[in-house]
């Protein structure tokens, strides 16, 4: 009975906690990418203990098996590959950081087939498609550069590839480009890990807005991009057949009073598809907004702090009742309880300290 009993209470604790990987930047204290568990009771975070020592790892992915995380090494134009320990929250080095395919990577993400890993270069405005072997690693990356510049005589002289983000039927790659204030969009071939402009093969955003990240709907039918630059979130259009977007809707992620400088940073789905997340670095806060089901029109909540300072990064939850967020400048993870219901956010007293946290991968 006593093994019985402590199997099933270990079964329990499992079932109550939830991994947390977190990519940081090192160049103070920090040594690469950090294990954390979420209690999906409490909210509470246990103490970040380090999994894998890696340079400036600034966004993480996992693949759809969960096998396998990568991360793109931003200071050195590079992309490490690992092999997971999920119950042990650690990852182990497959091989030496790969090129990335161009400068200053700064998104990446894992097709569903698990053939491509799909990396945006934001200082050569490059977007690279890298071959996955079956056991994890690495290729040579085919990449596309972008070219041209924007109105804004500092951030926007030349392209800057923010994000890529996979269509639901894994068809398409959508890839924003703050450089150009403009959105793209890519077939995909996972086999060959190959892009293709699509037809069209752009859609253009406000100019100075600076596209930075970008999210799906749910269903598919509509999207969402938050803008740096222009602190606005922006509501897409989506047509599967052709990759195609049409931009309809822009609204604020900022109260109208505020006078400071601000910037987009994150936007986030919630898993029940009725509400989208903004966070703002400067304003120190995440802007929800509720999605009317049947067009995807926005209407906004509120605005609420994030409880630190430049967040730049957040994630929900897969069960969508918490909300982590990585707050750069105040060295700090921060917990927020999700009301799935209204969408609003109650920020919890429950933190984590650790050194310039950027990235928030859950590992479900």
């Amino acid at each position: 009975m006593r093994p019985f009993l402590f199997l099933l209470m270990t079964l329990q604790a499992s079932a109550a906690s939830q991994l947390v990987f977190i990519g940081t930047y090192t160049r103070t204290t920090s040594q690469g990418i950090y294990a954390v568990r979420l209690d999906t009771v409490t909210g509470a975070l246990t103490s970040p203990v380090l999994a894998a020592a890696t340079p400036n790892p600034s966004f993480l992915a996992l693949t759809p098996d969960r096998k396998f995380l990568y991360a793109v090494n931003e200071s050195n134009a590079m992309a490490a590959a690992f092999a997971t320990d999920l119950a042990a929250g650690t990852l182990r080095t497959l091989q030496l950081p790969q090129s990335s395919g161009g400068a200053a990577p700064c998104h990446l993400v894992v097709d569903p087939t698990q053939r491509t890993l799909l990396v945006a270069n934001y200082h050569t405005g490059i977007v690279a498609a890298i071959p996955l072997h079956p056991d994890g690693t690495l290729g040579v990356p085919n990449i596309i550069p972008h070219y041209g510049h924007s109105v804004d005589p500092v951030r926007q002289v030349s392209p800057h590839v923010h994000s890529v983000t996979l269509s639901p039927d894994d068809r398409f790659v959508i890839v924003c480009d703050l450089g150009l204030d403009r959105i793209f969009t890519y077939r995909l071939d996972a086999a060959r890990a190959q892009l293709t402009p699509a037809e069209p093969p752009f859609v253009a955003t406000t100019p100075g807005a600076g596209p930075r990240h970008f999210a799906f709907g749910a269903g598919g039918r509509h999207a969402y991009a938050v803008t740096e630059m222009g602190s606005t979130v922006i509501v897409f259009d989506y047509d599967p057949a052709t990759g195609a977007l049409t931009a309809w809707q822009t609204l604020p992620t900022l109260p109208p009073d505020f006078k400071g400088e601000s910037s987009g940073a994150e936007i986030r789905v919630h898993p029940n598809g009725r509400f989208v997340y903004a966070s703002n670095r400067g304003h120190d806060s995440i802007a929800v907004f509720a999605v009317e089901a049947a067009t995807g029109r926005l209407s906004l909540v509120e605005v609420v702090p994030c409880g630190g300072k430049n967040p730049r990064n957040f994630s929900l939850s897969p069960d969508g009742a918490w909300l982590v967020c990585a707050n750069q400048n105040s060295n700090s993870l921060t917990v927020l309880k999700v009301d799935a219901q209204t969408g609003r956010l109650t920020l919890t007293p429950h933190s984590a300290s650790l050194p310039l946290p950027v990235c928030v991968l859950f590992a479900p």
